[in-house]
């Protein structure tokens, strides 16, 4: 029997924070954009709890959480100390693992079918597991266990805060089925939309849908979703996970279409990524770039180099020519990103041009 745990850690920035200013605990606290006396533009990045019981959620524009409880804590995010907790995490994690794969920074996979012979052990182990980054990290997750990938997650979000939920193989489909169908890993808010449009408001309606109806419908991608509905998943813990795209996105102070605002802009986010590439020891091919309108409509833009660089100002430079081809002429933007992706680990001793 395959057995699967997702480990997530709960309002990941959040609890770091708590780790170095022990006095913010028990409050309602935020990690994102400066507020600014509600007038900041960003979004929220992580709340906790406390915060969560004022209507805060991820995502939320800054303003809106700062007129839900202005006296909340307001932190600046610091990626880089995130990532060292992240680290020494995942180390506990994958101590835990017959094959590990990290999906984020606060979630990772592990597969741990010859580690546990049955659910009581699998439970056994998780409860191990969560109490050891408790007592050694001194922060909480919560973790779900099942037979595969998409159940194991979906648990992990019924088990939050700081639970475990263990779903077994023929109780997988009830579980799933009385949720609603935007509840369904991998179904965005489009998708849900589309699917509720063709009447399938739970994740049992989609179920019990003819999978050639919904091949008909959505090709490849309704069998898939069939699947998953049923509870069904036979992708792996993939243990050489690799991250795949690297980017960094930024709300601009206002909504402009200022070209030498939008651009400078641009190179910032470039150098943090070439940076974080660096850090990584990643070359790209890859370089898209995001637009967000004044309006929220968005487009995205990308470009192939014909070779692999590890060079910042390349990017800069490719993700300032797709904005000059590609924006809107005259009209304002709100947000802006950077992104590389196509990867591949490279080392010092070998010269640039060999990833051609």
């Amino acid at each position: 029997m395959r057995l699967i745990a997702l480990v997530d850690m709960d309002y990941f920035y959040v609890a770091c924070e708590e780790l170095r200013h022990p006095e913010i605990k028990n409050r309602p606290a935020v990690v994102g954009s400066d507020p600014k006396q509600g007038e900041g533009r960003g979004v929220v990045m992580t709340a906790n709890y406390a915060a969560r019981k004022f209507g805060i959620r991820s995502g939320m524009p800054i303003y809106l959480a700062y007129r839900a409880k202005k006296d909340a804590v307001y932190l600046p995010a610091d990626f880089d100390y995130y990532e060292k907790v992240s680290k020494d995490v995942m180390a506990l994690v994958k101590a835990h693992a017959d094959k590990f794969e990290q999906v984020s920074i606060d979630e990772a996979f592990i597969d741990i079918s010859k580690r546990a012979k049955s659910y009581d052990e699998a439970l056994e182990l998780a409860k191990g597991l969560q109490k050891e980054i408790r007592e050694k990290m001194g922060l909480p997750c919560s973790i779900g266990v099942s037979v595969n990938k998409l159940v194991a997650k979906m648990a992990s979000d019924d088990a939050k805060p700081n639970g475990i939920k263990l779903v077994k193989e023929d109780e997988a489909k009830d579980f799933l089925s009385k949720k609603p169908v935007g509840d369904l890993y991998g179904v965005g808010r489009k998708m849900r939309k589309v699917l509720e449009d063709f009447g399938y408001n739970t994740i049992g309606d989609l179920a019990k849908a003819n999978p050639v109806v919904l091949v008909e419908r959505f090709k490849s991608y309704g069998a898939e979703l069939h699947n998953y509905a049923n509870g069904m998943d036979d992708s792996d813990v993939q243990e050489n996970w690799e991250v795949k795209s690297i980017s960094r996105e930024r709300t601009l102070e206002s909504d402009t279409s200022d070209r030498h605002e939008i651009t400078k802009s641009i190179a910032a986010m470039s150098k943090e990524v070439g940076e974080e590439l660096k850090k990584q020891g990643f070359a790209y091919k890859v370089v898209t770039i995001k637009l967000r309108y004044s309006d929220f409509e968005e487009s995205m833009r990308s470009r192939s180099l014909t070779h692999r660089s590890v060079d910042a100002d390349e990017i800069a430079e490719v993700a300032i020519r797709l904005f000059d081809k590609y924006a809107e002429t005259g009209e304002e933007l709100r947000k802006v990103g950077v992104r590389v992706s196509n990867l591949v680990k490279f080392s010092g001793q070998k010269r640039i041009t060999e990833y051609a």
